[in-house]
């Protein structure tokens, strides 16, 4: 049996793209360099990547220095592109062709947070399921309609590695350690390492409703539920009520006393919640999101979003951050 001594040392680059995850980085970083603790030995290498020398800035005003230049011609077991928030609208031809390259040698590439997005654009998920994190699902799909885009945190498919944003990169690279040959308790001790309790591959990204809510009473969960599973093909509170064998009447007191809001309201701002993600994180027109909420009209949703987001929604998407990197 092989034994930990034995195991190949790993490579890893990590791509900081302008505007990187900096939790994300860690999250990737931290669980090779325990398990080289664990091992006593440099099992895993990493070293950061810039499309140039100099600093990149993350998400949190942090900048990184770099070890090396995507023009530096390093070899690597795998890379992962530690992605940007939020996606930028061009500059991804660079990055793209140096992936296509990378994968034409054999490497493993992977894609964290939004980095899925860059594996898209160079043409690298074709036939493998992929992840994204839940607020740019909706982008990824509208631009790559063919893909297999999850709701997990993160997808192993073959030489493809992808997982969502938050700290789901240590599910990913503990699932990945746990494949290390002759020592299958590494990524648990890992995991004790980072106090952190393991999440398998089909743990969904988002945290289920009655977590967020466990102080709310059971019907009054299951209407939450129903509405959230029913966002685009919007109930009317009495057919909620009916699917939840109650009384119109009931609802309206339970959501009174427990969130101090009507059902027919809380519906109402779940939907444009929802439908603020596809006016900032897609270039959808406004009259498609409107119909595909269930608004009667677009100036009926206009007026809706005003009321609750404080502007509308063209001076929201006017408003939304993007950064350039360049042409594509």
């Amino acid at each position: 049996m092989e034994t930990p001594g034995h195991i190949a040392t790993q490579r890893y680059g990590l791509l900081l793209v302008p505007q990187f995850s900096l939790i994300a980085l860690a999250s990737v970083v931290d669980p090779l360099r325990l398990a080289n603790a664990v091992l006593e030995r440099k099992a895993y290498e990493w070293v950061t990547l810039g499309l140039s020398g100099e600093p990149v800035m993350s998400s949190d005003g942090i900048r990184v220095v770099p070890d090396a230049s995507l023009s530096e011609g390093l070899g690597f077991d795998t890379v992962f592109v530690i992605g940007p928030n939020p996606i930028p609208r061009r500059g991804f031809t660079e990055i793209a062709a140096w992936l296509r390259r990378q994968a034409a040698r054999g490497t493993a590439i992977g894609g964290v947070d939004t980095g899925a997005y860059y594996l898209a654009q160079a043409g690298l998920l074709h036939d493998h399921r992929c992840t994204i994190h839940w607020e740019d699902r909706e982008r990824l799909l509208e631009h790559f309609p063919s893909l297999q885009v999850t709701q997990r945190l993160f997808e192993v498919d073959r030489d493809r590695y992808t997982c969502s944003g938050g700290v789901s990169p240590l599910d990913m690279m503990t699932w990945l350690l746990s494949r290390t040959p002759g020592n299958r308790e590494l990524a648990e001790q890992v995991s004790h390492l980072l106090v952190a309790q393991r999440r398998e591959a089909d743990a969904l990204q988002n945290v289920p409703l009655r977590d967020r809510h466990a102080n709310l009473p059971l019907l009054v969960l299951d209407a939450l539920e129903l509405m959230e599973s029913n966002l685009e093909e919007p109930l009317n509170v009495d057919e909620i009520a009916h699917y939840l064998k109650t009384s119109r009447r009931t609802l309206e007191r339970l959501f009174g006393k427990h969130l101090r809001i009507t059902p027919s309201r809380k519906y109402l701002e779940l939907r444009l919640m929802r439908a603020r993600l596809a006016v900032l994180r897609s270039q959808r027109s406004l009259d498609e999101i409107a119909q595909s909420f269930g608004f009667a009209s677009t100036s009926h949703f206009i007026g809706r979003y005003r009321q609750l987001h404080g502007r509308t929604p063209a001076a929201d998407r006017a408003g939304r951050p993007s950064v350039g990197l360049g042409s594509d």
